[in-house]
């Protein structure tokens, strides 16, 4: 199995290992089954989803707030949580996360390019205007939340977005900022 010091970072597909024992699918109880079904299509495969189900109210309780900042259907764009998320992951170390929202961001908004950039040379590679807005924002809030300051609300509000879009961005960071860690904790990630 490789560690992050052996591939890097990368917008290619990687897996996650954990380091503690995960859930036989076979042995799960139905309200384990239940929770698995209900967190994502690929869980009942996803040594990350086997081990948390462990704790099956944890997981649900991850799951429906995941699913609500990163699809719900109002306020930031797909694309603006998924660059925020992608921001946050590379600067917060977690190859993983990373490379599932820049391949999330790119399907998305088509821009092979910037997250190319973000991924290779990290959250201070160039880029336009607006995503150097979110990614800075991004940054602030995973390194030290009280940096953030309304000096950054008001420069993303400059470029047209609503406060419910920015309270949806800082939502995708501390998702992520809390899910790296965990991540990161309990396993590594790996090529397949």
């Amino acid at each position: 199995m490789s560690n992050t010091a052996d591939f890097g970072f990368t917008a290619d597909t990687l897996e996650w290992k954990s380091w503690l024992p995960v859930l036989d699918v076979a042995q799960a109880t139905p309200d384990q089954a239940k929770v698995l079904e209900e967190s994502h299509p690929k869980a009942k495969t996803s040594d990350y989803y086997l081990l948390l189900v462990q704790e099956a109210e944890v997981l649900r309780q991850r799951s429906k707030l995941f699913n609500t900042i990163m699809y719900g259907p109002r306020g930031a764009s797909r694309q603006d949580r998924e660059l925020a998320a992608s921001a946050e992951s590379r600067m917060n170390g977690c190859p993983y996360c990373l490379s599932v929202h820049a391949q999330r961001y790119v399907q998305l908004k088509g821009d092979p390019a910037l997250m190319d950039r973000l991924v290779k040379e990290g959250t201070g590679a160039e880029m336009d205007a607006r995503s150097r807005a979110i990614v800075d924002f991004s940054v602030r809030l995973s390194e030290t939340p009280a940096a953030a300051t309304a000096e950054d609300i008001a420069t993303l509000r400059g470029f047209g977005m609503k406060d419910e879009e920015i309270l949806d961005v800082i939502s995708s960071v501390a998702m992520f900022a809390w899910a790296n860690r965990l991540m990161q904790t309990l396993g590594e990630p790996y090529r397949a």
